[in-house]
Formats: structure tokens, C-alpha cells, sequence
């Protein structure tokens, strides 16, 4: 994923590390509650069957939290090894989280379209 997000999506320092990690915890959020919907859909026999859960009612957060762990013990082993490969490390995660714009975008155009042209 993280990857993808350098190549694709072009991010650089900070957000290199933290958008797997939030993809990571999101897809497992959407899952349990696809999964919870199902169930609740499903007759009650089987939908016991599908879950699996085995009487934990904590299950489904279990689940995300060590989705969440793992992505993030991932992304930190990563950075690690990226701050001692790399001697511009420390430049570019600051950089990432430097506000590169002081005006917020588009504040030129909202006067321009209430002015009835």
C-alpha cells in the first residue's frame, strides 16, 4: 500500500507512513461491518455459522485493533529502516507537514462569483 502511495499518489514524508495505516484500519472497519450486515440479514442459525466469532462479543474489534497494530508496527519498521538508509529523512518528513499555501485555496474566486457575473 505504501507503494502504491508513493508511486500513484505521489506522497512524500508523513503521509507516506500514515495513509497505509489508514487505509489498513478503514478496509478493516468496512469488512466487520459488511460482515455484521450480513449476518444481520442472513437467518440466525447461519449467521452464527459465518461469523465465527465463537460467543466473543469483542471479536469484530479484536480484529480491527490488531489490523491496527499490525499496519502500524509495519509503517514504524519501515521508517526505521528508511531514517538509516536515507540522510534526507528528517528534511522530508518536516516538509510534508509544512503548510505550503498561507491563503486557503480558492479564496480568489468566491468575491469574483457573488458579484453576479
Amino acid at each position: 500500500m505504501r507503494e502504491l502511495f508513493l508511486r500513484v499518489a505521489n506522497v512524500r514524508g508523513f503521509w507516506g507512513y500514515f495513509l497505509p495505516l489508514d487505509l489498513t484500519m478503514s478496509s478493516s472497519m468496512i469488512y466487520e461491518l459488511l460482515e455484521w450486515a450480513l449476518a444481520v440479514v442472513i437467518p440466525s442459525d447461519s449467521s452464527r455459522s459465518y461469523l465465527g466469532s465463537q460467543g466473543d462479543p469483542w471479536d469484530a474489534q479484536k480484529d480491527m485493533a490488531l489490523a491496527a497494530l499490525g499496519a502500524l508496527l509495519a509503517m514504524t519498521l519501515t521508517a526505521i529502516v528508511n531514517m538509516r538508509m536515507r540522510r534526507d529523512f528528517a528534511w522530508e518528513w518536516s516538509e510534508s507537514l509544512r503548510v505550503k499555501r498561507a491563503k486557503p485555496l480558492g479564496g480568489e474566486a468566491v468575491p469574483q462569483g457573488r458579484s453576479g457575473r
